[in-house]
């Protein structure tokens, strides 16, 4: 019988090459807060956006922290410690007229987390999309998900 090797091998990610700010010109990013809740893709439809609307230049380097600390200047109610950052990209769906929402992390405030080092350039941002924070209180839970009902798990087959 022959014998059989394995071998374990890191995937080696190639590292991003740093922005030099002093000398790249930022970009205009678009951020899109409310309070429990993501804004509706639908909102973003036909050209229109969302009302509560905050610009910021910025580089494709910036992380989802560094953002937090941005919006916590212009908002005061977001600066008590425990406030969650629900981060998520929009941008139009390439086969139909309509904009789709990917969620790309979550920081908090006064707490370290996993995602907080997570660049623009990380999460495939591209210039010309849209940022949407919901943003949670302490002490409100996040909106309820929706519940499997009970009775779906024990039907007999």
């Amino acid at each position: 019988m022959a014998g059989l090797e394995s071998m374990v091998v890191e995937e080696v990610k190639p590292a991003e090459k740093p922005v030099d700010r002093e000398k790249t010109c930022p970009l205009l990013l678009r951020v899109f807060c409310s309070t429990g809740r993501h804004n509706s893709p639908g909102d973003y439809a036909r050209g229109n956006v969302p009302q509560n609307e905050l610009q910021i230049y910025t580089w494709m380097d910036a992380t989802l922290r560094e953002l937090t600390g941005l919006v916590k200047e212009v908002n005061p109610d977001t600066r008590r410690k425990g406030t969650y950052f629900d981060f998520a990209i929009v941008y139009p769906d390439m086969r139909s007229p309509t904009y789709r929402m990917r969620e790309i992390g979550v920081t908090c405030s006064g707490q370290r987390g996993g995602d907080d080092n997570k660049t623009l350039g990380q999460v495939k941002f591209q210039i010309g999309n849209y940022l949407d924070i919901s943003i949670t209180p302490p002490n409100r839970m996040p909106p309820p998900m929706r519940r499997p009902q009970p009775y779906m798990n024990n039907r007999q087959y």
